[in-house]
């Protein structure tokens, strides 16, 4: 990742600020050191509009355009600890991940360095040229992009061993469970708004095991493409 001076942030985007982050982050039950340091390194205002960059660093969900936001650093740490924490890091490095929903690119930042290869899919055109030229430009190197509908995932590259969603369907698309590989992991937010939850399904020979991990707000899962 890029190291210049406005990567590292001064006043309210400085290391210090990032510090009281993480130690909420950590209050809140984040607990895996990678996911920590990710979210620590990962400079957040360069996501968000530059109006906003002293925000950038509060545990709070902020507008980035076109009707989506970029999720709360707590959520972002939750979901990629969910999708990784049992998994070594030897085991990561080759592992193959699907993001749906790229949006600002915040979320495929803090991802990318934890696993092997990461494909993300956005839908909104605008967003999709804006993030993939920011992401290059702070040398996130194993990410391939495309502008298509995330309803279905990427076919041509299944089967993944995660798939992250960064918007709510009404319930869990079958597609999405059928591109997973035995053992692969699904986090995806699930429900209409006001009675979300954040779940994570994990192929098994058999079938798919189910965990609640908490309840959550985000924007509703669309079709189609902008």
């Amino acid at each position: 990742m890029a190291n210049d001076t406005r990567s590292l942030g001064i006043g309210m985007t400085s290391a210090r600020t990032r510090e009281r982050l993480i130690l909420r982050l950590q209050q809140q039950g984040i607990n895996h050191p990678e996911v920590l340091n990710q979210i620590r390194r990962v400079p957040r205002h360069l996501f968000v509009d530059e109006a906003l960059a002293s925000r950038a660093y509060e545990d709070s969900a902020l507008p980035i355009g076109h009707g989506q936001t970029i999720s709360q650093p707590y959520i972002v740490a939750l979901m990629t600890q969910a999708l990784i924490e049992t998994d070594d890091a030897v085991q990561r490095q080759s592992a193959k991940i699907l993001e749906i929903g790229t949006g600002c690119g915040y979320q495929t930042a803090v991802l990318s360095p934890l696993v092997g290869q990461l494909f993300t899919i956005e839908r909104v055109g605008a967003l999709f040229r804006q993030t993939r030229q920011r992401l290059r430009d702070l040398d996130i190197g194993n990410v391939r992009f495309r502008h298509a509908d995330g309803m279905e995932g990427w076919p041509g590259q299944a089967p993944f061993d995660g798939i992250i969603t960064a918007a709510a369907p009404a319930a869990v698309p079958q597609v999405l469970l059928e591109q997973l590989a035995v053992g692969g992991r699904l986090v995806i937010p699930v429900g209409p708004d006001g009675e979300q939850h954040l779940l994570r399904l994990t192929r098994t020979d058999d079938g798919y095991a189910r965990e609640i991990l908490g309840a959550v707000s985000f924007v509703p899962f669309l079709s189609g493409v902008d």
